[in-house]
């Protein structure tokens, strides 16, 4: 089973992750990182390196974040990868830890 972003993500989008992804997965939204299941080969080296602790596998994710496995499924047909570091939104750190971010996530396709 593949990882997956999930809530603590939303409108901090820190991009540690990415940068030690051996497979490019992540794929970039407005305000929120998404992985694709299908590029996905569950190594886990991006749990540690993400400051939100917002990566999860998709087997041991709790229930209270279950929809985000089809989030990252979906959204990830929409997203470009990212493939190295960027900064993380402004108020990143204001958002860090807040819980039920849901309703503040911003889902349109992103133009390459």
């Amino acid at each position: 089973m593949a990882y997956v972003v999930t809530e603590g993500c939303i409108r901090c989008r820190y991009t540690d992750c990415v940068e030690v992804c051996p497979t490019d997965c992540f794929r970039a939204g407005p305000n929120f990182l998404v992985i694709d299941p299908d590029e996905c080969i569950d190594c886990a080296v991006c749990v540690p390196e993400c400051p939100a602790d917002a990566i999860a596998s998709a087997e041991d994710i709790a229930d209270d974040q279950r929809s985000f496995v089809e989030l990252n499924a979906s959204l990830s047909k929409q997203w470009p990868v990212i493939m190295s570091r960027q900064a993380p939104l402004p108020d990143a750190d204001d958002w860090k830890g807040v819980r039920d971010k849901l309703r503040h996530l911003v889902a349109e396709p992103v133009a390459d």
